[in-house]
Parts: C-alpha cells; structure tokens; sequence
C-alpha cells in the first residue's frame, strides 16, 4: 500500500494535483506551527519510525523561504562587492526540526520530512516523540530515544536533515575536516 501512496506523491495526477492547490491555500492561513492528527504524507512517516500510538505527534511547521541573501553592498571598492549568495549552514528542514523542539521542550525530535512549497513557504512534517511516555517506554524499537544521550538532539545536529546539512552523509577523501564537527577542526593542527 505504502508503494502506491510514495508513487502517487511522485507523480500526482490531476485530480490531486487540484486538490493540493485547496490544501495549500487552507495551509497559508493557518499558524505557522499546528498539530496535525494524521501525517500528511504517510508512507514517509512510517519509513522514518511513525508509528500510529500514543506517544508520538505530528507538527506541521511552515518556514518562510526568503531572508538568507547576504545584503547587496552598495559603497565602497571592495572586490566581493557584488556578492549575492545563499550563506548559510542550516537547511529549512533543520530549521523546522529546531523551532519545533523549540516549542514542545518536553519532546524530542525523531525525524522530519518536506510536504509542499510555494513561492514563500515550505512545509515540513516533524514527528516528535514524548521520551517520557509509558508506552514509548515499554517499545524496544524506540526506547533509545529515552536515553540522556538524545536529549536535545535537533539542537546538537544529530537528526537526519541537520547530519545531512553538516555533511555527515559523506565520508573519506574530501571529508576530512567535518568530523567531528567544523568548528572542533578549526584550530585542529595539520
């Protein structure tokens, strides 16, 4: 069933193509962050250790898409004068992760995954996990989330999205000064 669900939100066709269009314009007048009692997207729930019981929420979290431009310099001879990249080290799923963990201090967060875009906002899905939940407790397949180990872990980058924007996915060759983080190789002697 899950195959079926990832191929229709791979390749939508036009009927959920306009029913999309309704559900976005819903999503912009609602809050930035809101409950959600089912995942949107339920095959990635489910694949990134969603579980229907208690113990886990869903947040919809929307992040706007705009303010990561350096500002454009207008005096002075500088050599760089024109630069308009992106500079930053976050990526809007990490910063999602972050605000709602911000949020829901008594909940650490599990995983995330991307809903929807427009030309201001994203929308991401984070699943969050109660560490102190009976029934969290008792379950073998995520009682490590319990641990003191994983407490504030979207803060200290240890979630997938922030792994992947800190360059964890890559090792060897070209890799060698992001472990165990950019900032401890700073001053690290060659």
């Amino acid at each position: 069933m899950y195959k079926y669900i990832r191929d229709l939100w791979k390749n939508p066709q036009k009927n959920i193509k306009e029913l999309f269009k309704e559900r976005l314009i819903a999503w912009r007048r609602e809050p930035v962050m809101i409950n959600v009692d089912k995942p949107t997207r339920l095959d990635r729930a489910r694949s990134l250790g969603y579980k229907a019981k208690q113990g886990y929420i869903i947040v919809r979290i929307k992040v706007n898409k705009s303010r990561r431009l350096r500002p454009l310099i207008k005096k002075g001879r500088r050599p760089k004068a024109r630069r308009r990249k992106k500079i930053v080290g976050k990526s809007y799923q990490w910063i999602a992760e972050e605000r709602a963990a911000k949020r829901f201090t008594n909940l650490e967060v599990l995983n995330s995954y991307y809903v929807a875009k427009d030309g201001f906002h994203k929308w991401y899905e984070v699943i969050l996990v109660d560490p102190n939940h009976p029934v969290i407790k008792a379950d073998p397949k995520i009682n490590w989330i319990c641990g003191k180990a994983h407490t504030g872990r979207v803060t200290r980058g240890l979630t997938s999205a922030a792994k992947k924007s800190r360059g964890l996915r890559k090792k060897g060759i070209g890799a060698e000064k992001i472990r165990p983080s950019l900032s401890a190789n700073k001053g690290r002697a060659k």
